[in-house]
């Protein structure tokens, strides 16, 4: 009993430096999972300080869990990384043929490079509206063909989307996102954050709801209706439908009694979308094309995709990267990260000889590649740029080490930092810590699926940044009593 005496007070002494070391679960961790919603739940966090590597909370931190949009950070980081934050998507108005006497006597192309802003709404102050004719772009290419006298087309506008492949989906997506305004596909060209917006009249409870108009109207587009209006206060509508596919199906119950109610769900094909577009406001502006429009998807399909020299009219540029990460950061757009995923296996992928590979898996190979390179920590099951996959799989430990390397070591960090909406001001977290404390004090990026709330980003701890991991999945509450606990947790932490 005497030896073993020392032994246990050692230990003792020992044990709260240890925890120091590895992080400790506070008191209000544990009481955040005594709650009964926990029973059975999945929690992980991790808190450091970014410069001294100080672990100040860690609860399960090498867990690997469903990161939902907190998905994001990584695609974002890696973008910046790679590509730069004065990158610029182009997209390129091209012909072959000749041009004599004000025809060209051949096609008119739509070169894309993935760019997924061309007429989004998140930049329309200078990237114009849905109104045909009134967009900068469409009207710039317009005075592109005016420049150099063209006033008839003898061919067609096609669409060149082939810089990715036409994969616009992951195959890890559930089929409730495919066709919805989230769930939106992403291909080499992309117009308006391909999304078309309805107009829906209800009427009285029980009653079926009108689609009154689609804006931008897509040729041969079928809505199948089988939605009802509810005495309810909010909307549970989801769309449906397929890539490619025109028909699209709508259920669930939206307020009784509205004029005028928004619901908004993605363009099957953007590319030949796009094409179509621009053949209308072509005529519409008096230009005469022949020929109907096409893509490089059906065209190659059909063994017709022409193998001609082209000369450029003008080119497209993309505002900066560092304005598209803010934006797929504060507003957690699908689209632009999955886009920027894609552009980074198109522009850094080096392919094996033979190697078939998607765009997509290119992308994420390119991306657990640099991580690895960095030594970062190789628990990055990813299956897509966005988050929208539940198959997507992270650690709090892992992405906790990947934002205190981007905001002490990366060449872009201040730029990464700043992307990330300030927690009761700004984009998806407005509405989280709003009037305490902590509002304006940390720097949050969330993520939310059915049953999988999370947040990763930066909170100020005494004038020092501390970066932040929470991932919180299969709890029996609503996401909203959730975040109000987590929200509860964070300002009894900091």
């Amino acid at each position: 009993m005497q030896n073993k005496l020392p032994a246990i007070l050692i230990l003792l002494v020992l044990l709260p430096l240890l925890r120091a070391a590895h992080g400790q679960t506070s008191p209000a961790i544990e009481q955040f999972l005594r709650h009964k919603y926990m029973q059975g739940a999945s929690f992980s966090f991790v808190a450091r300080d970014v410069h001294s590597g100080e672990i100040l909370y860690a609860s399960d931190a090498g867990r690997r869990m469903t990161p939902a949009s907190v998905l994001k950070l990584v695609t974002t980081a890696t973008a910046l990384e790679l590509l730069g934050a004065e990158y610029r998507f182009t997209t390129t108005l091209e012909y072959d043929g000749t041009i004599a006497n004000g025809i060209l006597r051949g096609n008119l192309y739509i070169k894309g490079s993935g760019d997924p802003t061309l007429g989004s709404s998140h930049f329309a102050s200078d990237r114009g509206s849905e109104a045909p004719g009134r967009n900068t772009f469409i009207a710039s290419w317009i005075d592109a063909l005016r420049k150099h006298g063209i006033r008839q087309i003898t061919g067609s506008v096609i669409a060149d989307e082939s810089i990715f492949d036409s994969e616009g989906v992951s195959m890890k997506w559930m089929r409730e996102d495919l066709g919805s305004y989230y769930g939106a596909g992403c291909y080499g060209l992309s117009v308006f954050d391909n999304l078309y917006s309805l107009s829906v009249h209800t009427g009285a409870p029980g009653s079926r709801p009108e689609i009154v108009s689609c804006r931008p109207a897509i040729p041969g587009l079928r809505f199948h209706n089988y939605l009802t209006s509810a005495p309810v206060t909010t909307d549970s509508s989801f769309i449906t439908g397929l890539p490619f596919s025109n028909d699209r199906y709508l259920y669930g119950a939206l307020p009784a009694n509205r004029r005028h109610f928004p619901l908004r769900g993605d363009i099957p094909d953007p590319p030949l979308f796009l094409a179509q577009y621009l053949h209308e406001c072509l005529q519409q502006e008096g230009i005469r094309v022949k020929g109907g429009p096409s893509c490089f998807r059906l065209l190659q399909q059909a063994n017709k995709w022409p193998a001609t020299e082209r000369k450029t009219l003008t080119t497209t540029y993309s505002p900066p990267l560092r304005e598209i990460i803010r934006i797929t950061n504060q507003r957690s757009h699908n689209l632009y990260a999955e886009a920027l995923l894609k552009a980074l296996g198109a522009t850094q992928y080096r392919p094996k000889p033979g190697e078939v590979i998607s765009s997509t898996g290119k992308g994420l190979e390119v991306v657990r590649a640099h991580w690895q390179e960095k030594g970062f920590d190789a628990s990055l099951w990813m299956s897509d740029g966005s988050g929208l996959a539940i198959s997507n799989k992270v650690t709090a430990a892992s992405i906790c080490e990947l934002l205190a390397y981007m905001a002490t070591e990366a060449r872009q960090g201040e730029v990464f930092v700043a992307s990330l909406p300030r927690a009761g001001l700004e984009g998806t977290v407005a509405g989280i810590l709003k009037d305490s404390a902590l509002q304006g004090k940390a720097r949050l990026k969330s993520g939310g699926m059915s049953r999988v709330r999370t947040y990763a980003g930066y909170i100020t701890r005494e004038n020092r940044p501390c970066a932040v991991a929470l991932f919180a999945q299969d709890y029996s509450c609503t996401m909203q009593e959730i975040t109000k606990e987590i929200e509860i947790l964070l300002l009894s932490l900091f």
